[in-house]
């Protein structure tokens, strides 16, 4: 009996170092997913609404598969009186790169991207415009020492080449505001970008393969998704994209 229980208990470590040590992968299908960006801010009375939607994402049969959100937190509001903890000049900035591209005259919250494009149709309850294009595979591999290795597959060579990007998200996020346009409030945030960072790809018989990994996390919560997405190297506009959940959402 003795004999029985600690083979038991061998087995059961030997499957928990496996899972510690194992890559998640994620593959997307051949039809282009959309990658939805929320620009956000705890510092913005017109927010939370905008994230309750955004937060419906979690029971959308289409997540991952042909939606893939993410939420970037600014900054831009934190001098009313209220420091959003999410909130980086990196994502401000991107906002404004957006901004510059498709000559708005200024970033504002909660805006959105949608394919790389502006999308205003959250303001009169449109849906999010979808494509079937078929457009080739993206796969990524994601390792617990946060690398991340993509591949992507196109079903059209390009003489320009891709570059892909990637995000850590954290979910079931709530915050007690003190101060600013959300005084007294509790805001809860899902898809929040906690890590990003990019990557160049290079090819080899018909396959753009590439390797990034994630700086170490300033944010004393850990991730609970990843996600994904391949852009041309001259342009701005994701054209494939994926992503999974790798630990539980709460």
């Amino acid at each position: 009996m003795k004999r029985a229980i600690g083979a038991f208990i061998v087995m059961c470590l030997t499957a928990m170092c496996l899972q510690a040590t194992e890559s998640l992968t994620f593959r997307s299908g051949e039809s282009a997913a959309t990658l939805v960006e929320l620009f956000t801010s705890q510092g913005c009375s017109s927010c939370p609404p905008a994230e309750k939607w955004f937060s419906s994402f979690k029971a959308d049969p289409n997540l991952w598969k042909n939606i893939v959100p993410i939420a970037f937190h600014v900054d831009y509001w934190d001098h009313l009186g209220w420091v959003d903890r999410f909130a980086s000049v990196k994502f401000t900035e991107r906002q404004r790169r957006y901004a510059d591209l498709w000559k708005t005259e200024s970033v504002y919250t909660p805006g959105f991207a949608v394919a790389g494009k502006e999308w205003r149709g959250y303001f009169s309850g449109s849906s999010i415009p979808a494509t079937n294009a078929r457009v080739g595979i993206l796969q990524i591999a994601f390792a617990p020492d946060n690398a991340l290795s993509a591949t992507f597959t196109p079903n059209q060579s390009s003489t320009h080449g891709f570059v892909f990007e990637a995000a850590l998200l954290g979910c079931d996020r709530e915050t007690d505001v003190a101060f600013g346009e959300n005084k007294g409030k509790k805001l809860h945030h899902d898809f929040v970008v906690l890590q990003l960072a990019n990557g160049s790809m290079t090819s080899r018989d018909g396959r753009w393969t590439g390797e990034l990994k994630f700086p170490p996390m300033t944010q004393p919560t850990k991730a609970n998704a990843v996600a994904a997405w391949v852009l041309p190297a001259d342009g701005y506009e994701p054209v494939q994209a994926t992503g999974g959940w790798i630990r539980p959402k709460s």
